[in-house]
């Protein structure tokens, strides 16, 4: 089992309000590059879908439930179907039947991540993915790099975070950005 991280994010590490959903006066500054620079399978989850699960705090799970019914595409048939856990303490087990194959999940987030025997992708959901790092449980980072420099905005990796060594283990052109893929450094 292995936790993957992905996560747009701009040039100086910015990760908050790609799209724009939440109305920052820099959201949106992925959409900016156009529908093919977001569209599809761009963190390369393929077969990590079909066989993990994905975890989701409350807002980007809310925001993926608007999204993703609606669509037919072979990747929107694949988060349609992949199981979701949706990290929340105020969304109802009702709430959650608004996309398929999406349950609450029960208990601590941390003794949940290490009881799952599928790999875990947990997108966006930065209040998720902060209680992961700060666990050390992250495996994997696939970060999609814009080419924006936005000054302010929620980071990735605070600037007052604690060290990592990251070994890269791939980075390719998608588009106007840059898929790299980071695991933890050999201890």
């Amino acid at each position: 089992m292995s936790v993957i991280v992905i996560e747009f994010i701009t040039l100086d590490g910015i990760v908050s309000d790609p799209d724009g959903s939440e109305g920052t006066p820099t959201g949106g500054w992925a959409f900016r590059h156009g529908p093919e620079a977001v569209a599809g399978d761009k963190f390369r989850l393929g077969r990590t879908l079909d066989e993990g699960v994905l975890l989701l705090g409350r807002a980007t799970w809310r925001l993926f439930s608007r999204l993703w019914p609606g669509q037919d595409d072979p990747f929107a048939a694949r988060m349609n179907a992949v199981p979701k856990l949706v990290a929340s303490r105020t969304l109802s087990r009702d709430d959650t039947s608004a996309w398929s194959n999406s349950r609450l999940l029960d208990g601590d987030l941390i003794d949940a991540v290490e009881a799952e025997r599928r790999d875990v992708v947990i997108a966006g959901s930065l209040s998720v993915v902060d209680r992961l790092m700060a666990a050390d449980m992250v495996d994997e980072y696939r970060l999609l790099t814009f080419p924006t420099v936005l000054g302010t905005g929620r980071r990735l990796f605070p600037t007052d975070g604690p060290h990592r060594e990251l070994e890269c283990l791939a980075a390719e052109q998608a588009g106007a950005a840059v898929l790299g893929r980071y695991r933890r450094a050999a201890r």
